[in-house]
């Protein structure tokens, strides 16, 4: 007994030094080739200060309405290069890179509120008004972006003029496995972290391609655009805090608090958020049209711009009598 009392405590004291230390172990190089922000900048590109962080933007139009169009996970302001100009026909544009996406500004350390987490993001589109003085707004949010933009409605509701959501990730849990998150703010997980999302870099091409429903669209230009993020300095590590500062959002919850008229958008062949899901989202909203737009997957605004920009001049001009 007293040999198996002694071999049991040697196992275990071996894998707590693999659980604890063993991370440790594993070598993280440093990123090369990689640069500042401002280098990657494109002739349209503006930087302006919100909560302490310089973020990226594009504008374009003037007048009301502002629409503001907000990116999904992984993605960058790029996403919206197709329609950024049709819909300026009607007012002003914003387009900007969240916290960890794009050119905006990666803090690698921080005082107080976790800029990667769900209520900075809130907050940053909350500054961004402010900063244009914009008393409401469209928001246009595809994938992750339109849960933001639906988590804005809730916090700051007369700040809103319309919602419309593309894709939305609404009934997808964030944050990963429940059971996994409290192991994410870990020493150990923080160094291995960066490592893991580092992954992006070959399967976000693969996710890239998932995302449209006719891959032959996805153009050398289209590419680049959505690679050029992974050229900017500890873009790795600020991609694995914000994952680890990911939360369920709580929305499904909420969905009658929702009392304003609201678009969702999806297409008909959504792979990474299932078509199904947009329609469910639809029908538990108080006041929603929905809109399913044919041979499109997960960005339906890249993939048939005309038909998109069709569904939101309806919106905008039907449901929201804004414009002609």
């Amino acid at each position: 007994m007293k040999n198996f009392r002694r071999s049991l405590l040697i196992i275990l004291t071996a894998l707590l030094f693999i659980v604890l230390v063993g991370p440790f172990l594993v070598p993280v190089p440093a990123l090369t080739d990689t640069v500042q922000p401002g280098q990657l900048t494109d002739s349209d590109s503006q930087f302006i200060e919100i909560n302490g962080l310089s973020v990226h933007i594009k504008t374009m139009g003037k007048g009301g309405p502002v629409i503001v169009l907000l990116h999904g996970f992984g993605a960058s302001l790029f996403s919206w290069h197709a329609v950024m100009e049709p819909l300026s026909q009607d007012g002003m544009v914003i387009a900007y890179d969240r916290t960890a996406f794009g050119l905006t500004e990666r803090p690698m350390t921080w005082k107080g509120q976790n800029p990667y987490g769900p209520q900075a993001s809130v907050d940053q589109l909350l500054g961004l008004l402010d900063f244009y003085n914009v008393q409401k707004a469209v928001l246009v949010g595809n994938s992750a972006g339109g849960m933001v933009a639906m988590q804005f409605y809730l916090q700051h509701p007369d700040r809103v003029q319309g919602l419309i959501l593309v894709d939305p990730a609404v009934y997808e849990g964030g944050g990963g496995p429940s059971w996994l998150r409290p192991f994410y703010n870990t020493p150990q997980m923080n160094h291995l972290g960066p490592l893991i999302v580092r992954s992006i870099q070959t399967s976000g091409i693969q996710l890239l391609k998932t995302a449209w429903y006719d891959q032959s669209k996805i153009t050398p230009e289209t590419m680049a655009g959505y690679t050029k993020p992974l050229q900017v300095d500890n873009w790795d590590r600020a991609l694995w805090y914000f994952t680890a500062a990911s939360q369920p959002s709580g929305l499904p919850a909420r969905l009658s608090e929702f009392d304003l008229p609201v678009l969702v958008i999806t297409g008909d062949t959504d792979k990474i958020i299932p078509t199904a899901d947009s329609i469910r989202l639809a029908g538990a909203l108080p006041n929603a049209k929905l809109i399913i737009i044919p041979l499109a997957g997960h960005v339906p605004h890249e993939e048939q711009p005309a038909l998109f920009m069709q569904a939101v001049n309806d919106y905008l001009h039907r449901m929201l009598n804004i414009g002609n």
